[in-house]
């Protein structure tokens, strides 16, 4: 039985499909607020840099990013129902729910969206932080511990990005990097994640929490 009580998910990236569609809207919010536009070839090399690296390739100034923050909110409410879970993650949650573990959802995304991209499953997650901002994350994290009266060494974070990994470390929880979604494995190593997993059902594995997959 794993020693955790609650997992903690980041959605866009690690439980969602999302990156084709945020990378094109992107590059459409670039002539909106003036700055940089990527190719397919700089997006791979940008998989590999900090979040920060990538504001200041792409020129992004900071008292940017609240509205640009809003208005992709805005247009993933509006994409829902055209973004899907990876594989395996209806089962992942299934087999949380069914080996007692509480999961919550942190992300910088809005909740209704989150929750028509989950359909049949948002009823799995037993509390959902949306709407944080770039770099806020770990507010959030620490909020859903003090809330859910969870000790740190209790909850597992898990996501795709470097900033997950920051967060996880700040609130004082284990992290788990999945290398599935945005950043590569190299990046995500640089932050010096608990666990790298390559596959939902190595995580799973991780927490002991075996899934059944339809054939």
């Amino acid at each position: 039985m794993t020693s955790y009580k609650m997992v903690i998910c980041d959605f866009d990236g690690t439980l969602a499909d999302s990156a084709p569609w945020f990378m094109q809207t992107l590059n459409q919010l670039a002539d909106r607020h003036g700055f940089r536009k990527v190719s397919d070839q700089e997006i791979e090399m940008l998989r590999g840099k900090s979040n920060r690296e990538i504001i200041r390739y792409l020129g992004v100034r900071f008292w940017q990013m609240p509205a640009i923050a809003r208005e992709m909110r805005k247009r993933s409410a509006e994409a829902a129902n055209s973004i899907r879970l990876f594989d395996g993650v209806p089962e992942l949650l299934n087999s949380l729910k069914a080996n007692g573990l509480r999961t919550a959802i942190v992300s910088s995304n809005g909740e209704d969206t989150v929750r028509r991209v989950l359909g049949n499953t948002a009823s799995l997650v037993d509390h959902y932080a949306c709407g944080a901002s770039l770099f806020g994350k770990a507010a959030k994290f620490r909020s859903v511990g003090r809330q859910l009266r969870l000790k740190p060494g209790a909850i597992l974070a898990v996501g795709d990005e470097g900033r997950d990994v920051e967060a996880a470390h700040q609130a004082g929880f284990a992290s788990a990097a999945v290398t599935w979604g945005y950043a590569t494995e190299d990046a995500l190593r640089q932050c010096s994640p608990t666990f790298v997993v390559n596959t939902v059902a190595e995580l799973a594995a991780l927490l002991h929490a075996p899934m059944t997959v339809p054939s």
